[in-house]
């Protein structure tokens, strides 16, 4: 199993998240994170008061998937949260040990 956490714009969350269920991919877990790479943030004025803003909004996508399909999943997400400007995010795919569902105990890719 892979875990993949993927860090996207805000505004993408929608379309990702319906191109992965038009996949096979319905389980995920979405937080709304604050950060910054090559963008550096931004400055805005406020009030007529200029203020940085360093950490930018983003949405943390979390997935753990069955081996056989970490490669379709993460081209999903690519094709669809890509708008080719800076600030479109990252993905990270990493292994995954084992999987348990609480409620009935299944194991590795049951559990997902």
């Amino acid at each position: 199993m892979k875990k993949i956490e993927a860090i996207i714009k805000p505004f993408k969350l929608e379309e990702v998240k319906d191109a992965l269920g038009e996949v096979g991919i319905d389980g995920m877990t979405v937080c709304e994170v604050k950060g910054f790479g090559r963008q550096k943030g931004h400055t805005e004025i406020y009030r007529g008061s200029e203020y940085t803003v360093d950490f930018l909004p983003k949405i943390k996508l979390e997935l753990v998937v069955p081996d056989a399909r970490w490669e379709a999943a993460v081209a999903v997400i690519i094709k669809t949260a890509k708008t080719g400007k800076i600030g479109d995010g990252k993905i990270f795919v990493s292994a995954v040990e084992q999987a348990i569902r609480i409620r009935t105990e299944e194991k590795g890719d049951l559990a997902v």
